[in-house]
């Protein structure tokens, strides 16, 4: 197999260097009679660290649109996709080396009737801790519950099960040696989970000061979803006739999520870059989502981070291009830190040694 080179700015390191590809990994020792590929910015493979691969609207997908979900992100160097719940048994997903990696998190786990018809296993209280087994078990190291959802009693945002149900769930899922993630919007839900030891939260809006302290303290991560949360408005319009109060604490929750944002980074908690993609979400956009943390205040180095070397080695996997790393990254005419927008437009993506999309 002929050896790949690649030249420029290795990133995140910011050095200069000629970078070859033999076998699917990556060397710097010079290869004789290398093909050259391409120059410009090297950055590690990015992340969405909230994905719903293999989910619509309506619930799962079939295998034709599950891989052009998976190509809409490859194509934009999104080569590692963290799945926060899918519907769709996507393990054939892993099976293909022209396709993002995927760490698998099983089924979305709610409680009865209170979640997005077809998306998730629904259980009652009583069953939560074997049905987080079952996820702990088939997926691959994370567990995703829906923290909270409307209750149609209440009229609002409530927790889906009690903190002492959400804390033996947590408990079993780590016995397992699984982490887990859950849905939160509000504010109720939030400290039960906290307490209970959870490894990250997603959206995140209800977060107070003490709260992203003790994430912070306790290595708790936040992906906070900013186009999902900028749909705020939108769903408290639809709720409103009917469920008043929930539309009121959505509109609430919409206002103060660029303080709670900053108040989380400020306080050193980890934060990550998740689009939500599947669902009503676009897949391919992590370049929006990244350009929306910018906006809300966040550093733009800090956020590229976010969603590639830090995102990776977070998950588990190689952060920068080192001697021997596997051979995941996208290559960019200009400097992606200076201009985000970039982002979106990889000149060329290897994957697994492969050049897989380029312009």
């Amino acid at each position: 197999m002929t050896a790949l080179r690649f030249t420029g700015v290795v990133l995140p390191e910011r050095e200069t260097r000629d970078l070859y590809v033999v076998d699917g990994h990556i060397t710097y020792e010079k290869q004789a009679g290398a093909e050259t590929v391409a120059h410009g910015f090297l950055l590690p493979g990015m992340v969405d660290a909230h994905n719903h691969l293999g989910l619509e609207d309506g619930g799962a997908v079939g295998v034709a649109e599950t891989e052009a979900q998976a190509l809409a992100d490859r194509d934009t160097g999104v080569l590692l996709l963290r799945d926060c719940g899918s519907p769709a048994d996507t393990r054939w997903v892993q099976e293909r080396d022209d396709l993002p990696r995927l760490i698998r998190a099983g089924r979305h786990v709610a409680r009865t009737r209170r979640y997005l018809k077809d998306y998730g296993v629904e259980v009652e209280p009583e069953q939560l801790v074997e049905q987080v087994a079952i996820e702990a078990t088939s997926g691959d190291g994370w567990v995703k519950l829906v923290g909270d959802w409307i209750s149609r009693e209440a009229g609002d945002l409530a927790p889906s099960f009690p903190a002492g149900s959400f804390a033996a769930a947590i408990e079993r899922a780590h016995g397992l040696g699984a982490k887990v993630t859950a849905h939160c919007f509000g504010r109720e839900v939030l400290q039960g989970l906290l307490d209970a030891g959870i490894d990250c939260l997603e959206h995140g809006t209800g977060l107070d000061v003490a709260q992203v302290e003790q994430m912070a303290a306790q290595g708790t991560a936040l992906v906070p979803t900013v186009l999902q949360t900028r749909k705020f408005p939108g769903f408290a319009d639809a709720g409103r006739a009917k469920f008043p109060a929930y539309a009121a604490t959505m509109e609430e929750l919409y206002a103060r999520r660029r303080t709670t944002l900053m108040s989380a980074y400020e306080a050193g908690v980890a934060l990550y870059v998740g689009t939500d993609g599947g669902g009503t979400q676009r897949h391919g956009v992590l370049v929006e989502e990244v350009l929306a943390m910018v906006e809300m205040g966040l550093p733009a180095e800090y956020v590229l981070g976010a969603a590639s070397w830090r995102g990776r080695a977070w998950l588990g996997w190689n952060a920068t291009l080192d001697e021997g790393a596997p051979a995941d990254f996208a290559v960019f005419d200009t400097d992606p830190v200076d201009d985000l927008t970039v982002l979106g437009t990889p000149s060329v993506v290897v994957l697994r040694g492969r050049v897989v999309a380029g312009r």
